[in-house]
C-alpha cells in the first residue's frame, strides 16, 4: 500500500508500483528515457525562454532586461543549488521532513549512472523506475528551477539583484526541497498521508505563490501604483512566452508520469483541455466585467487553467479537465482583479493570483475528481486516489501546511536577506529602471 502510494503521487505505472525495485539484471528502457529526456527538455523550455518572454512582456520598457534576467540567472543559479545539495534534501532518503546529506554534489551517482533508478532504495516505500538517475535528477531540477523563477513575478520591478541571489539560494533550499521531500520522496510525510499531487500543485504553484504574496506584503508596493501608468510595454513578448509555457507544459504534466505509457497521454490530453477551457472562462468572465476580451486576460487564463490541472492531470478525466479548467479560469480572473484589491498586496504580474489561486483550485478538486483506476495496480484494482471527502481532507492538510510552511519561512528569509544586504532597490532607482541601474544596459 505504501509503495502504490508514492509510485501513484509520481505516476508510476502499475508494473512498476508492485515491486520495490528492480531486478539486478533490470535494464533502462529506451522509450521512456527518450521521453523523459524530452520531456525534461520542454520543462526547462517553459523558464527559458517562456517564462522570461512572458513575465518581460508585461513589465514597463525600463525593466524588460532586469526580468528577462531574473529567469535566466535563476536557471543557472538553481541548477548549481540543485547539484551541491538541493537534490539531496529532497530525494535523499532522511526522514519525514527533510531528505539527508546522501547525494551532496551527487555524489555516488557514478556508481549506477547506466542501471535504473530506484527512489528512495532501502525504504519500504521504494519505488523503481526505468530510467537512469541522471534523467530523474535532470528532470526534477527543472521543476526546482522554475519555481523560485514564478517568484520573481510578485516583486518584479523593485528587488536588488544581490538579494534576489541569495533569496533565491536559501528559498530553493529551504522551503523548496523540504515541500519536495513531504510530497514526492518515499518517506515524506504528505506522501504518507495520501495526499495526491501529480506533478506540483503544491511543491511548485502553492509553493510560488504564497512565497511571492509574502514578498509583495514585505518589499511593499511599486512607486505610483494605482496612480502612474504600468500597462505592458510589449504584450507581444508576452503571448510569445504564453505559448511556450503552453507548449512546455505537456513536459511538466504528461512528463510526471516517468514512463511514454497511456497515463502519460492522459495527462497530456487534459492538461490542454483545462488550459483551453480556462482561457475561454477568463476572456469571456473579463468580456462581461470589463467590456472588452484583452490580450493579457486571454494568456493569463491560459496559465491558470495550466496550473490548475497541475496537481490533478494523472488522476482525472476529460470531463472533470474541463471543470477545472473552467473554475480555475473564473476564480483567477477575480483574484487577480478583485481580491488584490480587496488585500492591498502589489503582487506585479499576479504570482500569487494566477499560481497560488490556480494551484489551490487544482489540489482542492483533485480531492473530489480523481478517479480511481488511474491510479489502480493488482493490490488496489479500484485505485488508491479516489476522489470523495476522504482525498479532499487530505489535499487540504497538504496545501495547509504548504501555505502555513512556505510563508514562514519565506517571510523569515527575506527579513535575514533586508537586514543583511537589503531588499528593495531605492526610489531614485527605480524610477530610473532596474536595467540600467542594476544592470548598466538598457533596450533601445
Amino acid at each position: 500500500m505504501k509503495t502504490f502510494a508514492l509510485g501513484a503521487s509520481l505516476a508510476l505505472p502499475a508494473l512498476l508500483l508492485a515491486a520495490p525495485a528492480l531486478a539486478d539484471d533490470a535494464k533502462v528502457e529506451a522509450g521512456d528515457t527518450a521521453w523523459m529526456l524530452t520531456s525534461t527538455a520542454l520543462v526547462l523550455l517553459m523558464t527559458i525562454p517562456g517564462l522570461a518572454l512572458f513575465y518581460a512582456g508585461m513589465v514597463r520598457k525600463k525593466n524588460i532586461l532586469a526580468t528577462m534576467m531574473q529567469s535566466f540567472f535563476i536557471c543557472a543559479l538553481v541548477t548549481v543549488t540543485w547539484m551541491v545539495a538541493g537534490y539531496s534534501l529532497a530525494f535523499g532518503n532522511g526522514n519525514a521532513f527533510i531528505g539527508d546529506f546522501s547525494r551532496i554534489f551527487l555524489s555516488g551517482l557514478s556508481a549506477g549512472w547506466d542501471k535504473p533508478y530506484t527512489l528512495g532504495a532501502g525504504t519500504d516505500g521504494a519505488v523503481a523506475t526505468t530510467i537512469p538517475e541522471t534523467v530523474f535528477l535532470m528532470f526534477q531540477m527543472t521543476f526546482a528551477i522554475i519555481t523560485p523563477a514564478l517568484i520573481a513575478g510578485a516583486f518584479a520591478d523593485r528587488m536588488k539583484f544581490s538579494a534576489l541571489c541569495v533569496f533565491t539560494v536559501l528559498w530553493s533550499l529551504l522551503v523548496y526541497s523540504p515541500v519536495a521531500h513531504w510530497v514526492w520522496a518515499p518517506t515524506g510525510w504528505i506522501f504518507g498521508l495520501g495526499a495526491a499531487d501529480f506533478a506540483g500543485g503544491n511543491v511548485v504553484h502553492i509553493n510560488a505563490g504564497v512565497a511571492g504574496l509574502v514578498c509583495a506584503y514585505v518589499l511593499g508596493k511599486r512607486l505610483g501604483y494605482g496612480q502612474d501608468n504600468m500597462a505592458p510595454f510589449n504584450l507581444g513578448l508576452a503571448v510569445i512566452g504564453a505559448a511556450l509555457l503552453w507548449v512546455g507544459w505537456f513536459g511538466f504534466n504528461a512528463g510526471s508520469a516517468l514512463t511514454a505509457g497511456g497515463r502519460a497521454g492522459m495527462a497530456m490530453l487534459v492538461t490542454q483541455i483545462a488550459a483551453a477551457a480556462a482561457v475561454l472562462a477568463w476572456t469571456f468572465a473579463e468580456w462581461m466585467l470589463k467590456g472588452k476580451p484583452s490580450v493579457l486576460g486571454a494568456i493569463s487564463g491560459a496559465v491558470a487553467g495550466l496550473v490548475a490541472i497541475t496537481p490533478a492531470a494523472g488522476f482525472v478525466l476529460p470531463g472533470s479537465a474541463l471543470i477545472i479548467g473552467l473554475i480555475s479560469g473564473a476564480v483567477c480572473f477575480w483574484a487577480a482583479t478583485e481580491l488584490k484589491k480587496m488585500l492591498g498586496y502589489d503582487d506585479s504580474l499576479d504570482a500569487f493570483g494566477v499560481h497560488g489561486v490556480g494551484g489551490l483550485i487544482g489540489a482542492l478538486l483533485t480531492g473530489f475528481l480523481a478517479f480511481g483506476p488511474l491510479s489502480a495496480d493488482a493490490k488496489n484494482p479500484d485505485g488508491v486516489y479516489i476522489g470523495g471527502m476522504s482525498l479532499f481532507i487530505n489535499q487540504v492538510i497538504a496545501a495547509g501546511a504548504t501555505i502555513i510552511y512556505c510563508a514562514v519561512v519565506t517571510f523569515i528569509l527575506l527579513k535575514i536577506v533586508d537586514a543583511i544586504i537589503g531588499l528593495r532597490v531605492t526610489d531614485e532607482e527605480e524610477r530610473e529602471g532596474l536595467d540600467v541601474v542594476l544592470h548598466g544596459e538598457r533596450l533601445g
